[in-house]
């Protein structure tokens, strides 16, 4: 699926195919991320052809993939390293930056700038390619993202980076995300709104998520708020900026100069801070102002870590999973159920279809953090409710197994014995179990598979609600699912019993009499 290619002088060289039992890397691994720079990691032997051609910063690198047509990577070589396992297998390990690193390879001029944030872009690009050679140059492209003004007044270093004036002067003050293009052999770099689209392929349990992770960090909550506006200002000539006074809602707020949100006190208890607003000089709207913050307030970020199947590799799924897409992601059991964005992507080029995806920070609010954690209780009761259920039922399913067992062996032994007499009794005993039996088997209705309409180990509803949890019910008598492989194996035994042909049986016995 992939074909890595290395390109000294102009030369190409092929050091990784994309064909079975062809010429591999060891280890091939892309690493991209939103508005950073792309990088592959690769590792191989001495018979592979990159062995002593491989130069720092010179030898260019391609990924290719023969499935959609497109470069996965491209960029350049930086540090090696090599290894001796102990077994004297000698192997080479190498680091390559995707393209945008080029911006790293030329330094911006001090200047003072006023002017649009598009016309600053341009700036920083053309000064950029009149310093490098032709293959680093970027030809600005689409700029979609500027200021309320449409207007930026900043300083440009010498000491910077162009990579690092872009991403201080535009990425973190205007906003927007970088994309690389190419249109008729030009490079093109794009500044936009966002990267990727909103896909409608699902990453849910029991189809391609693999496993998840989730971290919630609250530490950043302010429970306790204390507003502060303008700095007052003093007529003491020796008071600094840093040390001047600001403005409080002191005087409009019974004296006291912070806010409570006693909801969120209830929740994590007093957590002091405060926040600044240098353009509010008056205490009523300083006031309102800080209520505000405080009541719409995001009271933890939440972290998640995907491992996915991408399921696009064998035609099963539409989409593919790429950087900056969102996709909704579901797991009952961890009450996720929300579309989730790709901010970052892993690949493993010897085993494409294992995806590690990373998930941006989603920031909730106070309700959305309470909600999710009452959902995830309300999964595990239930969970724990279907698996005490199916205990009792097999628990009553097992004595009616020892019954019929039991009056088998009855039956075995008025045979031996010859007791005629007894024998007709005996059947009808052993009768009687086996109906009972049936009918304990006919008043359980969770053996069923169950449907989004039809009731089966769970209700419909909860089928819908857990969707795809039903996949782990599948045991067998060696691996377990919903229930465990002993159990499976109890269960398998009472389709046994359940063919037990009472005619059948009363023939054998006869036939055994008469002879």
């Amino acid at each position: 699926m992939y074909r890595v290619t290395i390109i000294n002088d102009g030369i190409e060289t092929v050091i990784h195919s994309p064909h079975a039992d062809d010429l591999k890397l060891v280890t091939g691994t892309i690493k991209k991320e939103v508005n950073k720079i792309d990088y592959f990691s690769m590792s191989f032997y001495l018979n592979n052809p990159a062995h002593g051609k491989l130069k720092p910063f010179k030898t260019l690198v391609n990924v290719f993939n023969t499935k959609t047509g497109k470069n996965e990577f491209e960029g350049r070589v930086l540090n090696p390293n090599s290894d001796m396992d102990d077994d004297g297998l000698h192997s080479y390990d190498y680091e390559c930056e995707g393209v945008l690193g080029y911006l790293h390879d030329s330094q911006q001029k001090h200047l003072e700038f006023r002017g649009r944030p598009e016309e600053l872009f341009i700036e920083l690009l053309n000064y950029h390619n009149s310093q490098v050679e032709d293959y680093k140059k970027f030809h600005p492209g689409i700029m979609e993202v500027t200021t309320s003004t449409d207007n930026l007044y900043v300083y440009l270093s010498a000491e910077s980076s162009t990579f690092e004036e872009i991403k201080d002067k535009i990425l973190d003050r205007v906003g927007g995300e970088l994309r690389i293009r190419k249109a008729n052999g030009i490079r093109y770099l794009d500044v936009l709104e966002r990267v990727g689209e909103d896909k409608q392929t699902p990453i849910k349990i029991a189809k391609n998520l693999r496993s998840v992770s989730r971290s919630v960090d609250p530490t950043d909550i302010i429970t306790r708020l204390t507003p502060l506006g303008t700095r007052i200002e003093s007529e003491d000539e020796e008071e600094t900026d840093a040390s001047q006074a600001r403005l409080t809602i002191e005087e409009v707020n019974n004296g006291l100069p912070y806010l409570d949100n006693h909801s969120l006190i209830a929740e994590f208890g007093i957590q002091g801070g405060s926040v600044t607003w240098d353009d509010i000089t008056l205490p009523n709207r300083l006031l309102s102002t800080g209520q505000n913050w405080l009541a719409n307030q995001k009271v933890a970020h939440t972290q998640y870590e995907i491992s996915a199947v991408d399921l696009s590799l064998i035609g099963l799924d539409i989409d593919n999973f790429e950087v900056g897409n969102s996709h909704p992601v579901i797991n009952p059991i961890m009450g996720i159920d929300e579309r989730l964005r790709i901010i970052g992507k892993t690949t493993n080029i010897n085993s494409p279809q294992d995806a590690s995806l990373k998930i941006g920070d989603k920031f909730k609010t106070l309700d959305e953090y309470q909600a999710d954690a009452n959902k995830s209780a309300r999964k595990v009761v239930e969970l724990e409710s279907i698996v005490n259920n199916q205990s009792s039922k097999i628990g009553g399913l097992l004595e009616q197994i020892n019954n019929v067992n039991t009056e088998i062996g009855n039956v075995k032994n008025i045979i031996v014995d010859a007791d005629i007499e007894e024998l007709s009794g005996a059947i009808s005993a052993l009768e009687t179990a086996i109906n009972n039996l049936n009918d304990a088997l006919d008043s359980i209705p969770i053996y069923d598979v169950a449907t989004n309409t039809q009731d089966g180990l769970m209700a419909s509803a909860d089928k819908v609600k857990l969707d795809g949890l039903l996949n782990y019910s599948e045991a067998t008598e060696i691996l377990a699912g919903l229930m465990s492989a002993k159990d499976k194996q109890k269960l398998n035994r009472l389709t046994v019993t359940q063919s037990i042909d009472l005619d059948q049986l009363y023939q054998d016995v006869q036939t055994l009499l008469g002879n």
